[in-house]
């Protein structure tokens, strides 16, 4: 947040969010927070206490973050307010207050699934009130905004981010950061943790603090930073990046094989079957054309018809010998590529399989 001028709000702020909601509301609440905010559970709890409400937790991640920290005391919370599965269904919804996963959308989280009917205990229904307590990481904002989407859809009043201050930020904004370099004082520094437009910022705002121009360092991903006692420099690059598991085979998966992938979930494949004599290199039938993700080859049937006749004109070498087909794959490849783009402005993978009969 080295963006944002001030300092960021207290968490007590959000306590008194929540248990004004949880006063107002009619029917259920549910809360979807991070599994490992405990201070912003604890003020769930407290808020449905005051007002005579059961709390159940759903998402594995939080059920396991809930149970450790009763266990260790960072949470409180008597046996009267917490709630077993059991119990959901004999209560009415003005007594029943939710703890879930999902607050970044994530497609599996309890959250989701409920909102898609996709949850064994728990459907929204309309008269439920869904408290999104956080705001969406860099990236997850389409997977937020669809599941509170569907929320709204399935009749849910939703308070979030941008229509109630139901969250607030753990990381520091400007004058904390401020106030950390001047008690710091640094010799080198080095901000982490953003896009590169946050490092800028932050690197200004310790340039301000007067650490030395040439002591800071805006690191990339793979850079190598080098610091000795009189000087600190970027001394290399290591390598990289995506390392992407694909089965049993970690890091294996090259740039050719993505871009296929992204040929084919784009475009569809095109498979080619042509039947040609061995001795003499004439078809022996007709090409077959077999279409998978491209078009529905019923629908589309007069093109794939006539892209049979342009196989069987490039391929047909009235009696030539089998030399003559070493280059048949490429021209087939070419022409049909050719031709289905102008048909359908896609260009599906084409593969041609010579089968000498």
């Amino acid at each position: 947040h080295a963006e944002r001028p001030g300092y960021t709000p207290s968490e007590k702020v959000i306590g008194e969010a929540l248990d004004t909601i949880i006063s107002r509301a009619e029917g259920r609440v549910i809360v979807a927070t991070f599994a490992s905010l405990i201070s912003r559970i604890q003020q769930v709890i407290d808020a449905a206490a005051n007002h005579g409400r059961k709390v159940f937790v759903f998402g594995r991640s939080m059920s396991d973050n809930v149970k450790m920290a009763l266990e260790l005391g960072y949470l409180k919370a008597s046996e009267e307010v917490l709630g077993k599965g059991e119990e959901l269904k004999g209560l009415p919804p003005e007594k029943i207050v939710m703890i879930t996963t999902g607050s970044q959308g994530e497609p599996t989280s309890a959250l989701v699934r409920i909102a898609n009917h996709g949850h064994r205990q728990v459907s929204i229904t309309k008269g439920d009130t869904v408290v999104v307590s956080a705001s969406p990481i860099p990236g997850n904002e389409s997977l937020i905004n669809r599941t509170i989407d569907t929320l709204f859809k399935q009749g849910a009043e939703v308070f979030y981010d941008q229509l109630s201050q139901v969250h607030v930020h753990g990381h520091a904004s400007q004058e904390e950061l401020k106030l950390v370099l001047n008690l710091v004082k640094p010799r080198f520094f080095v901000p982490i943790h953003g896009e590169f437009r946050h490092l800028t910022i932050h690197s200004r705002l310790a340039l301000d603090a007067g650490v030395e121009e040439n002591n800071i360092f805006r690191l990339e991903d793979g850079d190598v930073l080098e610091i000795s006692p009189n000087a600190g420099r970027i001394a290399g690059r290591v390598t990289s990046g995506h390392v992407y598991v694909d089965g049993l085979s970690v890091g294996d998966v090259g740039g050719v094989v993505l871009r296929n992938r992204r040929m084919l979930s784009k475009d569809g494949i095109v498979v080619v079957i042509i039947a040609v004599n061995q001795q003499t290199g004439k078809l022996v039938s007709r090409p077959d054309i077999v279409s998978r993700g491209f078009v529905d080859t019923i629908e589309a049937k007069d093109m794939i018809e006539e892209g049979k006749d342009l196989v069987a004109t490039i391929v047909d070498h009235r009696g030539k010998r089998e030399a003559d087909l070493s280059s048949a794959d490429s021209r087939v490849r070419d022409e049909l590529n050719r031709f289905f783009f102008e048909k359908t402005k896609r260009r599906p993978m084409i593969l041609p399989v010579m089968v000498k009969v």
